[in-house]
């Protein structure tokens, strides 16, 4: 049945660092090929695949456990070898703990920083890909508007979504922590994609000198001139590094664009922060082991969030009703759908047997004799109908609707009449 076959497998920040996260992490066109090939190999259903600096996880729905063909299929798209030995590092849920397990990342009680509302954004996003790719089925559909509905009551009813804590909040306030121990302290934001850009509008708040540097300077000079930040050309980094004090970085990037070797013709005078917001790192670790160097990475920086996070936490019981209540009517529906496919052949198998008993009895009838048979015949078909549809819908409140099911399969030859209509 769909919601007890649907599944997710899970690589987070809960058991995995860092350095395992960026080698499984997945961008925009790697989740969309990859969409591409579960179409192709894998019996699979509203699959989902979304991954974060903090996750990569695979939704899906079929009747076997497919995480190891999953993992593989990643690790071909990433180009691993013996991809397996990462296996355990994900967590693996069925049936309603993988239903509400969807539903508290999509609220940000699963992220580092709670209730960070990137998340929100990006779980929309896998949605969409999911839906492009003609993986989205009526069950993913409902249980996603749903979660989407439940995202605007906990922002509405609650508290969890006051305040700025997140990842790149997180990083601001850093800064500014370690910019008190720097005279004229000059901040430089590295990349602006979505983090980079929150970065940016956090940064812009502040006192510090900050300038902003992207690839595409089209963007740059766009967000530059909206925050009134001054921007640097990306022709110019290296210039750069060695002026600024703190670089924030959010490149996209398979391999670390700031590495020891770009860093060797730098002359580190007093302090130098790097702030690593990407996954995988653009920032190579070992650039810590330069004289003055300190390198934070997204673990890091989220462990320093503002007290906002602690507020958040209050609110965690009253987010937690609320997905509660929402699962209970996405429950209800799940049943609905699991015994409405034999509702619809118990019906048409009755109405079947209804017209071939009309037809063959009023043959000579009047046309008003015709008319009250078709009403009685109606009356009757459906007060037989009521019993085993109650039935039914009782049954999958016990768990128990897919012995009723094959009953009813048995008794009326629900499974013959569906193939001759």
């Amino acid at each position: 049945m769909m919601q007890t076959d649907f599944k997710v497998i899970s690589l987070s920040y809960k058991n995995a660092p860092v350095a395992i996260r960026e080698i499984i992490a997945l961008d925009e066109q790697s989740i969309k090929s990859i969409l591409a090939r579960i179409s192709e190999v894998l019996p699979l259903q509203d699959t989902l695949v979304l991954s974060t600096c903090n996750r990569t996880e695979v939704y899906y729905t079929a009747n076997q456990d497919f995480s190891q063909e999953i993992i593989k299929l990643i690790g071909l798209n990433k180009g691993i070898d013996n991809v397996l030995q990462y296996e355990a590092y994900f967590d693996k849920l069925n049936a309603i703990d993988a239903v509400r397990y969807l539903f508290r990342v999509s609220m940000g009680l699963e992220a580092q920083v709670v209730g960070d509302m990137q998340i929100s954004n990006q779980v929309k996003r896998a949605y969409q890909w999911s839906a492009d790719a003609n993986l989205a089925g009526p069950f993913l559909h409902r249980l996603m508007h749903t979660i989407f509905f439940t995202s605007k009551r906990v922002a509405q009813e609650t508290a969890f979504r006051d305040g700025a804590a997140s990842v790149s909040y997180a990083a601001s306030e850093l800064v500014h922590t370690l910019a008190e121990n720097i005279v004229d302290a000059k901040v430089l934001v590295l990349g602006l994609g979505e983090i980079g850009q929150e970065v940016c509008k956090h940064m812009a708040e502040s006192h510090l000198e900050v300038s902003i540097c992207n690839r595409t300077q089209d963007k740059a000079d766009a967000i530059g001139g909206e925050l009134g930040l001054k921007t640097i050309p990306f022709g110019e980094i290296d210039q750069a590094l060695a002026e600024y004090d703190v670089i924030i970085s959010s490149v996209a990037t398979n391999t670390p664009f700031i590495n020891k070797d770009r860093m060797s013709h730098i002359d580190v005078q007093g302090y130098k922060f790097f702030m690593d917001l990407s996954v995988p790192r653009s920032v190579a670790p070992e650039v810590a082991d330069i004289a003055g160097v300190s390198v934070y990475n997204v673990d890091e920086i989220t462990l320093k969030a503002s007290k906002t996070v602690e507020k958040r936490k209050a609110s965690i019981p009253q987010v937690e009703q609320i997905i509660d209540e929402a699962l209970t009517d996405f429950n209800t529906w799940a049943r609905d759908m699991e015994v409405s496919p034999t509702i619809k052949k118990l019906k048409n198998a009755l109405e079947q047997i209804r017209q071939e008993e009309l037809a063959k009895h009023l043959k000579n009838a009047t046309n008003e004799e015709q008319a009250l048979a078709d009403k009685l015949s109606k009356g009757i078909t459906q007060k037989i109908m009521k019993l085993p549809v109650l039935q039914l819908k009782a049954a999958c409140k016990r768990g128990e609707a897919e012995t009723l099911i094959d009953v009813l399969n048995d008794l009326f030859d629900l499974e013959k009449q569906s193939v001759e209509k």
